[in-house]
């Protein structure tokens, strides 16, 4: 054989062996890949004010993607890891840890109860081709402010608000009220302008209306001229959770005994621990239901909560962020793939999803969904449910 035809048959060899190495790492990376997790971004704010909803939030979340992987995972076996991050109840750190999700290589977020949270990190989530859930914030324009990659786990604030006021109306027989609106939040200011938006056309009077920022905690001059208005038969109050407590406990200690009204920002133990059982007493709030409720999904979350964590849940905010990542996985099984727009559309189609919180199905164009309300109690400190609301 010549040194020509030796030297090409070397050559030809090494040439198979470099395109067989090839092939065997692109087909070890390409099982790696299928093997690997699949990474949802866990967006909450697990401390500061908001972190008594928040936190049971990526709680739930947790505890449905360790029971998807139990069950065996999803396209054929892969398993669901959400990745949590504490936001501190900060914008800033909000949108900061947004694009840092986005940087890890998460498939979609989830996340928060609170509306100025969502919009702080929802938006890069959208320009990202990344679907976004969130999980308990409750404005029915978010999926407008956002984008096409935007779901709602929740109903929408116009809901709550008036379940609260037909119950005040129905129920309590109030025909009276006072608002108080924390003026600092989205979320608040559509609570309030919502219930008095419905308690007005079931005939109520408002007899006046006061303003107060988030972070306030002296409500003594608000307090003064709800005792000066002799002819108020409850208090409707527009707040976030971290003022809850606070809000029943002054109310209460300046001797005014009326019906307190509000909604899911008043469904953490702040309404009944800040005041303790003497105060906490004929408060009422609308939230996403569960509590009360004898569902099969229902029984077992709690079951696995209490097993997962040693207490039962919270608050509704922890079976919403259990939903919020089984809708998830949910649409990627459906739709095969975790390709942004294939689960965009996949979570858009979806019709009959069986949560705790509820069926969510997205048949109107806003992506918010029509789901039951549940009706809460503070009588002693201790919460009870009273009824489901229907919209």
């Amino acid at each position: 054989m010549s040194k020509n035809k030796h030297k090409a048959h070397i050559i030809v060899l090494i040439l198979l062996v470099s395109m067989l190495s090839m092939s065997m790492v692109s087909a070890g990376a390409q099982k790696e890949a299928a093997d690997a997790p699949i990474k949802l971004a866990g967006l909450f704010n697990v401390t500061g004010g908001f972190s008594s909803i928040d936190a049971p939030g990526l709680n739930g979340a947790k505890l449905k993607a360790k029971l998807i992987n139990e069950a065996g995972g999803i396209l054929g076996g892969r398993k669901i890891e959400v990745v949590g991050y504490d936001t501190q109840t900060d914008q800033q750190a909000a949108a900061t840890q947004a694009r840092r999700a986005i940087g890890d290589g998460v498939v979609a977020g989830l996340g928060y109860g609170d509306t100025t949270y969502v919009m702080a990190s929802a938006p890069i989530f959208q320009s990202n081709g990344r679907p976004f859930v969130t999980s308990g914030a409750t404005h029915p324009e978010l999926p407008v402010w956002v984008g096409d990659m935007f779901f709602m786990v929740p109903f929408g604030d116009d809901d709550q608000s008036y379940a609260i006021a037909d119950f005040a109306w129905n129920d309590l027989g109030v025909r009276k009220v006072v608002i108080w609106t924390d003026d600092s939040m989205d979320f608040t200011l559509a609570l309030s302008k919502f219930f008095k938006q419905r308690f007005i056309e079931l005939g109520g009077t408002i007899i006046h209306e006061v303003f107060y920022q988030t972070g306030d905690t002296d409500f003594s001059a608000h307090i003064a001229r709800l005792r000066d208005a002799r002819d108020a038969e409850a208090v409707f109050v527009g707040s976030v959770p971290n003022e809850a407590g606070l809000t029943v406990k002054q109310i209460r200690e300046a001797g005014i005994n009326i019906p307190i009204l509000s909604a899911d920002g008043y469904d953490t133990e702040l309404v009944a621990t800040v005041p303790g059982p003497r105060y906490a007493n004929d408060v009422y709030f609308s939230t996403h239901t569960y509590r009360g409720d004898n569902r099969p999904e229902v029984l077992d979350f709690i079951a696995e909560y209490k097993k997962e964590f040693g207490r039962d849940p919270e608050n509704a905010f922890a079976a919403c962020g259990f939903d919020a990542v089984g809708l998830i996985a949910d649409a990627i099984e459906r739709a095969g793939s975790t390709d942004g727009k294939a689960l965009q559309k996949a979570l858009g189609e979806t019709m009959n999803y069986q949560g705790v919180t509820g069926s969510i199905a997205y048949t109107r164009p806003t992506r918010v969904p029509v789901k039951p309300i549940a009706i809460i109690s503070v009588q002693n400190g201790q919460f009870d449910y009273l009824k489901t609301w229907w919209p």
